[in-house]
């Protein structure tokens, strides 16, 4: 098969036979590439021990790593070998995927580009002298110290081996000793964006730099671990890694996402592909900005590179109707994806909170919570199911331990640190809300959305002064978002300004028509900027909000009773009366719209004409109403139990 051979073994095979250790390489390459570990640490193990080669022992490790014996393959990478530079038959290559490389050129290599081929055997007349344990350096003899160097010393890719082996033991301290606090090779003169990698393939560098910024996760030094990921993706933008780290980790605002992708130097590494990369990058931002470009960018790469079903391009699709609370849409586009793959980790957040946002979708929640947990219970995602489950079912301390859980397994999943926020907020328990929100705008720096959720807690709380603080931080983080800038507008209205408030309104309700949202998501804020209009005494205005919210929503109890006030005060009674009545046949124990109901029908009364609603007329009536308060006087005199609610009711009658 073609993918066991390769033009450079034919090559080989030209220039005489192989030896024993040339056929055991190619045994313990074949072995690797059809996932058999042991066989390949057996022969491996065996070479080594003939060759002491780095090489060999850099492959070994490599085996040790992908059958995670981490300890085994960190002493390998780190014991002494001979200080031996073969010759390098073929062109350099890129480090990470071949043999040992030139600390200084973090590219060039000493053997074949597989792991395997014929290699020049290297002198093994210091082969028994080197011992083996983990001071090995040390126990040198002092004569042969010059002649002997460790793995990690050799080889920037044995030095990133071994540091992702201490990542993967918890050695963090270690991890960050062995790469580094910064990059070493940032002011070199093969560093930098603007120089490509030799091969054409991801630098060692920027792998370090990734690694790096994870590590500093670890450490819980976030600021670091972004500059690290913005370097990592800077050196080389084929790394897609540092890209998900930054934008699913959101630790950029949507603004800086923004000039970031944009700004990367495309052109100079990967002249060719340039515009595919930034278009893919670009389909994977957030959403609240920027929506032409957007589709622009789904339309090309669907057009120009046959990706209509790719799960990627489809999430984006998925991710920006989200954004516009188009539920029924989303779940559409995200079923399909995982018809497509099973599990796809940016698009199962979307999916589970659709289903959420669905009522008759909630079984179906249930019944995918359970196939998660069987099949991946190692997987954040299923548990985080679990949770979204309990709190559409209204049970919040159950959610709040499955949402703590998903969180233990990984930090860094931001929605299962809003949705148990969310559990303390829905139960009433603002405060611990607050604090909840509040961690996860440390976490999340570059999210607005709990500083956002903290300000509508505070409203909650009357903590006016507060609310203004974080949502003034949110609007600094995202001015784009049509949610936040209602809340802005709750608030000028709150603190009396409400020319002020109906523009925030109005603002809020043009961002949702850029986005094409749903309407019914909106009818509150039509309702919030037809009061702001009505306190500004333009009825006019008041009225067509109003309508507008009962076009979208005919049954909307608040828009009836709004618009009867809006007639009220236009002095249409008979039309007020009506609105108060359909408000009430909705919601019939709302006290304030009985009030309103009985001043306008004493208003028809009193005001309109009295022949057409009392026979005898106007004074028949006055009369009628003077007998009324005399009787009504003389039997509260000869009552010999206080009253007093009953004169006070009959006045208001």
């Amino acid at each position: 098969m073609d993918v066991f051979q390769d033009t450079e073994m034919g090559s080989d095979n030209e220039d005489g036979e192989w030896g024993m250790i040339d056929r055991m390489r190619l045994w313990r390459h074949d072995a690797l590439m059809q996932h058999l570990y042991e066989t390949a640490t057996f022969w491996g193990d065996k070479i080594l021990s003939w060759t002491n080669d780095p090489n060999d022992a850099f492959w070994l490790a490599q085996t040790y790593f992908m059958t995670h014996q981490y300890a085994r393959a960190e002493r390998l990478l780190t014991r002494p070998f001979p200080a031996m530079t073969p010759k390098v038959h073929n062109a350099p290559l890129n480090g990470l995927e071949h043999g040992v490389v030139d600390d200084t050129t973090m590219g060039s290599l000493t053997a074949d580009a597989k792991g395997k081929g014929k290699e020049g055997h290297p002198d093994t007349s210091l082969m028994l002298q080197l011992p083996m344990g983990d001071a090995g350096m040390m126990q040198i003899p002092e004569e042969l110290q010059d002649s002997v160097s460790r793995l990690v010393d050799m080889s920037v890719a044995c030095r990133y081996l071994a540091a992702q082996c201490q990542v993967r033991q918890g050695n963090w301290t270690d991890a960050t000793e062995m790469l580094g606090e910064a990059n070493p090779f940032r002011h070199s003169a093969r560093s930098g964006p603007a120089v490509p990698n030799v091969d054409g393939g991801i630098k060692v560098e920027a792998s370090m730099c990734h690694l790096r910024g994870i590590l500093m996760l670890k450490l819980n030094r976030g600021d670091q671990a972004k500059l690290c990921f913005l370097e990592a993706l800077t050196l080389d933008v084929k790394c897609y890694d540092a890209f998900d780290q930054l934008v699913s980790g959101e630790m950029m605002t949507p603004d800086e996402e923004w000039e970031f992708v944009q700004g990367l130097a495309y052109r100079e590494q990967t002249q060719e592909d340039a515009d595919f990369v930034q278009l893919i990058y670009t389909s994977q931002l957030r959403k609240y900005k920027h929506a032409e470009e957007h589709a622009l960018t789904r339309r090309r790469l669907v057009e120009e590179f046959g990706l209509s079903d790719n799960p990627d391009v489809l999430f984006s699709f998925a991710d920006a109707l989200y954004a516009q609370f188009r539920w029924a849409d989303c779940y559409a586009i995200t079923t399909r994806i995982l018809g497509l793959v099973s599990i796809h980790d940016s698009t199962m957040p979307l999916h589970i909170a659709c289903m959420y946002h669905l009522n008759h979708l909630h079984s179906k929640l249930f019944i995918l919570a359970h196939e998660l947990v069987e099949r991946e219970p190692e997987n954040p995602i299923s548990w985080y199911a679990v949770g979204v489950w309990y709190l559409a079912s209204g049970k919040w301390p159950q959610a709040r331990q499955y949402f703590s859980k998903t969180s233990l397994m990984d930090p860094r999943f931001g929605p299962a640190w809003i949705a148990f926020a969310h559990t303390f907020a829905m139960e009433g328990e603002h405060d611990h809300a607050v604090t909840a929100y509040s961690t996860c705008a440390r976490m999340f720096t570059g999210s607005h959305l709990p500083l956002l959720f903290v300000g509508m807690e505070q409203i909650m709380l009357s903590n006016h002064l507060l609310a203004d603080e974080a949502l003034n931080a949110a609007y600094a983080a995202c001015d784009g978002d049509p949610l936040l800038i209602n809340e802005l507008g709750v608030m000028a209205f709150t603190h009396g300004d409400y020319q002020r408030a109906a523009d925030l309104f109005q603002r809020s309700l043009e961002l949702a028509q850029v986005t094409q949202s749903s309407q019914m998501s909106w009818t509150t804020t039509y309702l919030n900027l037809g009061t702001c209009y009505r306190k500004l005494k333009n009825h006019e205005m008041a009225k067509t909000n109003y309508q507008r919210v009962l076009e979208i929503e005919p049954q909307h109890p608040q828009g009836l009773g709004y618009l009867g006030m809006v007639y009220h005060h236009l002095g249409e009674i008979d039309k007020a009366i009506v609105k108060y009545h359909e408000a009430l046949s909705i919601d019939p124990i709302n006290g304030h719209l009985i009030e309103l109901l009985n001043l306008a029908l004493e208003s028809d009364l009193c005001c309109g004409s009295l022949e057409k609603v009392y026979p005898g007329g106007e004074e028949a009536f006055r009369a009628m109403m003077v007998s009324l308060k005399t009787k009504v006087f003389d039997a509260s005199k000869k009552s010999k139990v206080d009253k007093p609610g009953a004169e006070v009711a009959m006045s208001v009658g």
